[in-house]
């Protein structure tokens, strides 16, 4: 079976990253992320995510999307990861997912279009609110829209015009987070939130963070081999050296399994296969692990430059660290990995 992406995939992903390298490199990614009193919300860049149709991947035609699939999303998130791009594009996409799963026709008509059109943007909080309070959800403070699962085990819609959102600091200003109160706020049940659906959810959500995952670990590999080829040392290039050597192919072998496993998890998911939980398990544990490894050995293989705070490693590696813990961590993901193998 061939998993390789078509040539309408490989457009899209050449598409993303050529719009990217052009209009929105790492020089403006800095300038997002020492902007401390923004809200990391670059709204030019959402705006031409919009028009070029990033953010209604996945939604479908009649609410004026594209209807695609994970597997063309996950194309999109890697090429956020590889950017190392500010914005709510995965927790706008994640909520889409939950209207469309799980909304009724009135809410997916009142909400779909506008996020297709970046008109609106979504969040999903995952985990119940304790006390009506929510401590950290990405990007609350200029989200339209939230879906928050409640204690019963289904999934909720909020919309927080009127709610009560601080922004809270966060190590990886690749993203914001906020504090959101929803005390008082109406929570609409999304009447379709069964437990197989809330659970495809979470499986979504863990496969297209492993996609930004996987295109974090290939960008600071790809960054640290071309370094290391010029970096001289006992007038040798520091990447001649054996030991070096090794290490780096090791790396090479683990991101792309990685990719692999993601592209297999997403197409798992758009065609329901019967083995779909352990692939989105797998996917999510080998792009957390491949990307800790790879930012760290970036800064590691940069010498003391990788560092510090005008040096771009530092990026990727807080982005790892982030969205490694987000979605299932990699203890969990080993646990459902083998619960699911040894049961």
């Amino acid at each position: 079976m061939d998993f390789g992406l078509t040539d309408e995939q490989r457009a899209l992903d050449a598409s993303v990253r050529n719009y990217l390298r052009d209009r929105f490199d790492l020089t403006a990614v800095r300038a997002v992320y020492d902007d401390g009193e923004g809200d990391g919300h670059p709204r030019e860049l959402w705006s031409s995510f919009a028009e070029y149709g990033w953010l209604a991947v996945t939604v479908p035609e009649e609410h004026d999307g594209l209807g695609l699939g994970i597997l063309d999303a996950q194309v999109v998130a890697r090429a956020l990861g590889a950017g190392a791009v500010p914005g709510p594009w995965l927790p706008t996409v994640l909520a889409t997912e939950a209207i469309r799963l799980a909304g009724s026709p009135e809410q997916q008509t009142a909400w779909l279009p506008k996020l297709a059109a970046g008109e609106a943007v979504g969040t999903v909080a995952l985990d119940p609110p304790s006390s009506g309070s929510l401590r950290r959800v990405e990007y609350g403070a200029v989200a339209d829209v939230l879906v928050v699962a409640d204690e019963n085990g289904g999934l909720g819609l909020v919309d927080l015009g009127s709610a009560k959102r601080r922004q809270v600091e966060q190590y990886d200003r690749t993203t914001r987070l906020a504090s959101v109160d929803l005390t008082g706020e109406t929570v609409e049940p999304l009447p379709g939130a069964t437990p197989d659906v809330v659970a495809d959810l979470l499986r979504r959500a863990a496969v297209l963070a492993a996609a930004d995952l996987v295109g974090v670990a290939r960008e600071a590999l790809t960054r640290t081999v071309a370094y290391d080829k010029e970096r001289v040392q006992f007038g040798k290039p520091v990447g001649s050296f054996q030991a070096l050597k090794h290490s780096m192919a090791d790396l090479h072998v683990g991101v792309t399994m990685a990719e692999h496993a993601v592209k297999y998890a997403a197409f798992a998911i758009d065609t329901q296969r019967p083995d779909v939980e352990l692939a989105a398990a797998v996917s999510k544990a080998k792009a957390s692990d491949v990307a800790k490894q790879t930012t760290a050995a970036m800064i590691q293989y940069h010498g003391g430059i990788g560092f510090t705070w005008e040096h771009a490693a530092h990026f990727y590696f807080k982005r790892a660290k982030r969205l490694a813990a987000s979605y299932g961590d990699l203890a969990q993901s080993r646990e459902r990995i083998a619960s699911l193998t040894f049961a």
